[in-house]
């Protein structure tokens, strides 16, 4: 069996692999264990940048805003509700 050349860098972790490496510095993975050409970790859709990290928080922030603004809609609604009920009576 040949053994195949390690890729620049590591599939797993992503750390640099030196040319005549047989495993990975970092993580350890290997021909057998690692060397695939995709990792488990592709296909994830995890933020890969500051960029997409600082827009994600964003959106995060964009929908807890909507949320309160959900609840409070909500909360004066109920009072409106509530206080034309009791002036009927």
């Amino acid at each position: 069996m040949t053994r195949r050349p390690a890729p620049e860098c590591c599939a797993n972790c992503g750390a640099p692999i030196p040319p005549n490496a047989r495993a990975c510095p970092e993580c350890g993975a290997d021909e057998r264990t690692g060397w695939a050409e995709q990792s488990l970790y592709d296909g994830l859709d995890l933020p890969e940048s500051d960029d997409e990290r600082e827009q994600a928080d964003r959106s995060s922030k964009h929908r807890q805003t909507h949320q309160w603004l959900w609840w409070a809609v909500g909360v004066i609604l109920l009072v409106a509700l509530t206080l034309s009920f009791l002036g009927r009576s």
